[in-house]
């Protein structure tokens, strides 16, 4: 590409004053195949307009994340939450893009207590005194996905699933942390699982974290647990998704065969999960959707 020439990211500007030096700094660097280091695809590299429609997108999900909170309660069914949650979305100018996903029948995944994700909600499903729950919400516009889930608790629950939901999140702060330009995703891995160790919890690693933004699911896929140095180099202009799915129990999962949607932990023992979508930035990150 010549410095004259539009820059291959779509910004209108010419390459020399859009990513010219970040493809220099990029062919300067050496990766180590053994650790599984490689540099991220250029299509996946946002420019300021798309961050800016992942950021908009971002501001209605985090407003359904508010809405759906609010409903939670002893004795409430979760589809009554999941519609608040359409409606919302689609009110706004969005669409809730987990209606329709590969076959997913409602409008947001609802996951309590030994459900890790994927819960389907459901008239059938009353929240309860102590319950858990893991609300997870993607929201489109504009053709632009902003993804993020929080956990609620449900009146007085136990000191142990407070634990577990406590440590989660943190696990996920540590993992946003570590997220920094011209490092690894290894960096994210490494300090969500190494906490969750720590605290005598398992990681689930059948499912991860991955890149959003002009697709719902996109590279890169992030583990969280792993080894600081290793994977995909973080650079500004990448989003994804940090979502530690910690267990009481060990980590492995089922899903459920009469509906190939809702994972549970094999062992019927707890499990939380949070999550919030981030951009790589020129000094570290910023949260699009939490």
């Amino acid at each position: 590409m010549q410095r004259n020439d539009l820059c291959w990211c779509g910004s209108g500007k010419k390459y020399k004053k859009c990513h010219a030096d970040f493809d220099e700094r990029l062919d300067e660097m050496k990766f180590n195949v053994f650790l599984g280091q490689c540099p991220p695809p250029k299509k996946i590299i946002n420019n300021a307009h798309d961050i800016e429609g992942i950021r908009k997108a971002g501001v209605i999900n985090d407003g359904a994340l508010d809405l759906a909170g609010s409903l939670v309660k002893a004795g409430v069914d979760t589809a009554s939450i999941d519609k608040a949650v359409h409606d919302y979305i689609v009110e706004r100018g969005g669409y809730p893009s987990c209606l329709n996903y590969e076959g997913f029948p409602k409008s947001c995944c609802i996951s309590i207590n030994e459900v890790v994700c994927h819960g389907i909600p459901s008239t059938k499903t009353i929240l309860k005194e102590g319950d858990i729950l893991n609300i997870d919400i993607t929201t489109t516009l504009d053709g632009y996905y902003a993804d993020a889930s929080r956990m609620f608790m449900v009146g007085n629950v136990s000191p142990e699933a407070e634990k577990l939901v406590r440590i989660t999140k943190e696990c996920m702060e540590r993992g946003i942390a570590a997220a920094k330009p011209w490092h690894f995703v290894g960096d994210i891995s490494a300090a969500c699982g190494d906490y969750a160790h720590l605290n005598g919890y398992s990681v689930v690693t059948d499912l991860g974290g991955h890149g959003v933004g002009k697709d719902f699911h996109m590279e890169p896929f992030v583990a969280h647990e792993g080894e600081a140095n290793t994977g995909m180099l973080l650079v500004p202009g990448m989003v994804l998704t940090v979502e530690p799915m910690i267990n009481v129990g060990k980590k492995q999962v089922t899903v459920d065969s009469s509906d190939n949607w809702t994972v549970r932990t094999k062992d019927k023992k707890l499990s939380a999960q949070w999550e919030k979508t981030i951009l790589i930035t020129e000094t570290g990150t910023e949260v699009l959707s939490s």
